[in-house]
């Protein structure tokens, strides 16, 4: 048994050790032109242009997690986690990947890993502002390092979660950009294969910068082995199912155009708020997908629902700009892109994401300019609500009053022991909603409709003590989710039936059937102001 165990510990040393070499090799400059461990100091000057220095040039020191302090996880995979760190020389901020050796070799990963450092050497050979940039990558014992650029603003996806969903301006100028990094991918025999906003990063300008080629495709490299590498993506869709082109799924191996149809994903979402292949599992999505069965929800952009109509398209080679040599000009001409700066996108500044609830066929767009303050003044009364709505309040005391505010008390939340212990006891046999609230006191509910860019849920809203704010799918009577409180959360009237609710880290858009959102706006506000009333 001893000898058993002594074998499989030699085995994970021959095969580190196999790991490690590929890896040098793989660095070789001779071999792929590559920038191993050569940070690039632009803060430094780079010579005087004179000969004199040629001589004396010496190849930058290797570089070691030592020379790094590790700060704050900004991001995790299957076999690496991502760190924000900051070189111990010179201050500068980078985010550092690193993959564990043992987790590479158990899920047959070298590969991946290779072509990924591989991948990344020739964009910073061919270099385009709307990638990631790798500055050196090292190695112990146990590890692989990348070290890359920090995008600050982190990745695409939270800020369509955040907003709900992005403006017709937003969705021009991000997929504008997107499309000039596939160009510039594509030019150089790149296909990436797992584009998807999570994979889009955002710099400190709010430029995109692309990330991750671990399952990125090199057309012209030696030896590929492509039906492995092939069945290697079909397993390997966890968490990126929605963006996986038809022809992924199926024997054929990728083209370039498998990143056009994520293009025709990443805009649909980008627009409507969800990705367009939906399902409660991959069987299911993959399903849809095959059969291209999705649908646009009203009020969705003619311009952009043509483009992703042509971009969407079963068969690889009908997908437009799939014939389009030295970039891609059907796509630039199309338009929902027309009159976009090409030349000089990376130098405009990008439009801001805002709150904003796109038009349906019964329902005006709005947007809203609601940004959390750092000291923000308490408050939402009538006077200013009546000043936001540009309408006058109307004091009805109809069915939807408040349910739990007593009279002359000073505050909805205000309710003495006795008189607190005796509601719970009627509502916890009275109203069917008690079980979704953890034995708090509803203080006002109603139906509401929950949109999610284009998309609409019914769903019965509770505001209770504690504060919380559930929200119940009213017909299976199953509890959906709450929306977070915090000091910054605000209620915000946007007419008698709509109102956003705005939190640090997203906004929900609320429409009331019946037409009272002054008073749920009134109720959150008193809830707030009573809770926070210390910190306010």
């Amino acid at each position: 048994m001893r000898t058993s165990r002594l074998l499989k510990s030699s085995l994970r040393s021959q095969n580190k050790c196999s790991l490690h070499s590929w890896w040098q090799r793989v660095g070789d400059p001779k071999r792929n032109e590559s920038v191993e461990c050569r940070i690039q100091n632009i803060d430094e000057p780079q010579g005087n242009g004179s000969n004199d220095g040629v001589a004396e040039a010496k190849p930058p020191p290797k570089k070691s997690a030592k020379d790094f302090r590790f700060g704050k996880l900004i991001g995790e995979g299957s076999f690496s986690m991502v760190y924000l760190a900051k070189d111990i020389h010179t201050n500068r901020e980078y985010a550092i990947k690193v993959c564990e050796k043992r987790h590479i070799l158990r899920e047959k990963k070298q590969k991946a890993v290779m072509r990924e450092k591989v991948i990344m050497n020739r964009l910073n050979l061919h270099p385009s502002p709307f990638f990631i940039k790798l500055y050196c990558t090292f190695q112990d014992s146990d590890r692989l390092y990348f070290v890359m650029n920090y995008a600050s603003h982190g990745e695409l996806l939270p800020y369509i979660v955040k907003v709900g969903s992005f403006d017709e301006e937003c969705t021009r100028f991000y997929t504008a950009e997107i499309l000039l990094a596939i160009e510039h991918l594509h030019r150089l025999d790149i296909i990436h294969r797992d584009l998807k906003p999570e994979n889009i990063l955002l710099d400190e300008n709010m430029h995109i910068q692309i990330t991750d080629f671990g399952s990125a495709k090199c057309l012209n490299e030696e030896n590929n082995d492509t039906s492995n590498s092939e069945t290697s993506r079909k397993s390997s869709f966890v968490g990126t199912a929605q963006y996986v082109s038809p022809e992924m799924l199926s024997d054929k191996s990728s083209s370039p155009s498998v990143d056009l149809w994520a293009l025709g994903c990443i805009i649909y979402q980008m627009i409507s708020g969800l990705p367009p292949f939906r399902a409660p599992n991959e069987y299911l999505i993959f399903q849809k997908i095959t059969k291209l069965e999705y649908e646009f929800p009203d009020g969705f952009s003619v311009a952009a629902k043509d483009l992703v109509q042509k971009l969407l398209v079963l068969e690889p080679s009908q997908r437009l700009g799939s014939q389009d040599t030295n970039g891609y000009p059907s796509i630039r001409n199309h338009p929902f892109l027309k009159n976009m700066p090409w030349e000089r996108l990376h130098e405009c500044t990008p439009p801001r994401i805002l709150p904003y609830l796109p038009g349906t066929s019964s329902n005006e767009e709005l947007r809203s300019q609601y940004q959390v303050p750092d000291h923000l003044e308490p408050g939402l009364d009538d006077k200013q609500m009546t000043r936001l709505l540009g309408l006058a309040l109307q004091e009805d005391d109809q069915e939807e009053e408040i349910i739990s505010k007593p009279a002359r008390k000073s505050s909805i939340l205000d309710i003495p022991p006795e008189e607190m212990t005796q509601r719970l006891e009627e509502q916890a046999k009275n109203n069917p909603w008690h079980k979704f609230v953890q034995g708090n006191l509803i203080l006002k509910h109603g139906l509401v409709d929950k949109r999610k860019g284009l998309f609409a849920r019914r769903r019965m809203l509770l505001l209770t003590t504690g504060p919380h704010l559930y929200y119940v799918d009213p017909q299976n009577l199953v509890l959906k989710g709450e929306i977070p409180w915090s000091p910054e959360l605000r209620a915000e009237p946007k007419n008698f039936k709509i109102f956003f609710v705005h939190t640090p880290n997203r906004t929900y858009y609320l429409e009331d059937p019946e037409g009272f959102s002054l008073k749920w706006c009134r109720a959150i506000e008193e809830v707030r102001k009573a809770t926070y009333a210390q910190s306010s």
